[in-house]
């Protein structure tokens, strides 16, 4: 098991670096927006290729740091009734979750999404739209960010079983927009019983 753990260890480091610095071109993509909207007004002048560099630096930013995401437990899976669960009951949860749908998804996503890649690559496919992009460097993040996703969900299905079997310490701590959520739902909860005792 502690083979295992070096292993995730070694895929939450890379994805988190990468994740880290990706993240960065959402100012990128902000700075793009702002210059070529105020080009536009002043000089009545546009591009193309920098309206889809926009979208493409989304596209890196938006699947490049889902496996980073997904890492710091920042992914949408909070809710009322998991909160209402047992401990042991939500870490089946996360662990069956992972190895029946998140696993099985991003490795059919990356066996269509790369065949799709090398025909647009092959052919140097281009925008459809005049002075665009080309469109297989958009079409490539599909691919290494599905396959990124792909390796940290087998980081997190190592960590919970680690943890099921108590060869991890449950370090799990709620923070950010988990953390928000998490206190949100504890807050219904409690709004509900109190109306209950209250009737």
């Amino acid at each position: 098991m502690q083979a295992l753990l070096k292993i995730s260890r070694i895929i939450d480091a890379i994805n988190g670096q990468i994740g880290k610095k990706i993240a960065w071109l959402i100012l990128l993509a902000v700075i793009i927006a702002t210059v070529n909207a105020i080009v536009r007004k002043l000089f009545n002048v546009s591009s193309n290729a920098w309206l889809e560099l926009q979208w493409m630096l989304f596209g890196a930013v938006f699947l490049m740091c889902a496996s980073w995401t997904l890492q710091l437990k920042e992914h949408i899976r909070i809710d009322i009734v998991n909160s209402m669960l047992p401990k042991r009951v939500r870490q089946w949860i996360d662990l069956l979750g992972h190895l029946f749908f998140l696993l099985p998804f991003t490795v059919l996503i990356v066996y269509h999404s790369w065949p799709f890649f090398l025909r647009s690559y092959a052919i140097n496919e281009q925008s459809l739209s005049a002075g665009g992009l080309a469109q297989w460097p958009a079409k490539g993040l599909v691919v290494v960010g599905f396959v990124m996703l792909t390796f940290q969900g087998i980081s997190e299905v190592i960590k919970q079983i680690a943890i099921m079997t108590g060869h991890l310490e449950d370090e799990e701590v709620a923070s950010g927009h988990a953390a928000a959520a998490e206190a949100e739902a504890q807050r219904l909860l409690d709004q509900a019983k109190a109306q209950g005792l209250a009737s």
